[in-house]
């Protein structure tokens, strides 16, 4: 059971080793047409940690600000759906078991209402380890750096993007940034 780690696929690592020159290629379009194809609407933070310890900015802890922003654009995307009294399970790949704990706690205060919404999120954690093999934490992992290297580096090729584009939520003037698409600072 291979799990597809955006890391190992890029440096070759582990069952991806056999992925030279030709084999990464013909790898990398099948796996983007795969993404192409998946029905999914894609919500992302990204976080500019390097701008934050610029501005000095005591006491934010990046993963937890960027739940927090992610929780809060899914809350409004259910509104849109007319599904948000319904309770939700947001799964978080584990991390270990401080950070895990540490991530929960963050999770129950935002949703307890300490949020910018200034309402109870009808969401409940679940925390999975990399090795359930789970479709939706591999999907994250494999889109996760594109999209933050399309925000550092714009510039940069990425042929990742133009599929992900596709797939962000978009508010009903179609604007990404602010709804599937979240940028601090």
């Amino acid at each position: 059971m291979v799990i597809l780690h955006e890391h190992d696929i890029r440096k070759g690592n582990g069952a991806f080793n056999f992925l030279k020159k030709n084999q990464r290629e013909l790898f990398l379009e099948k796996l983007s047409f795969l993404v192409a194809e998946t029905n999914f609407i894609l919500f992302a933070s990204v976080i500019d940690k390097y701008k934050i310890k610029k501005q000095n900015i005591q006491g934010m802890h990046a993963y937890h600000f960027a739940m927090q922003l992610g929780l809060e654009r899914l809350y409004s995307f259910l509104q849109t759906q007319e599904q948000e009294g319904y309770q939700t399970y947001v799964i978080f790949e584990a991390r270990g078991r401080r950070e895990d704990q540490e991530l929960e706690l963050e999770f129950r205060r935002v949703c307890a209402g300490q949020n910018n919404l200034k309402k109870t999120l009808p969401f409940d954690i679940v925390i999975a380890d990399k090795k359930t093999n789970s479709e939706g934490l591999q999907f994250a992992d494999i889109v996760a750096r594109p999209v933050g290297l399309s925000t550092f580096r714009p510039h940069q090729s990425n042929r990742a993007i133009r599929i992900l584009e596709k797939k962000f939520h978009k508010s009903a003037e179609g604007l990404v940034l602010g709804h599937g698409l979240c940028l601090y600072p």
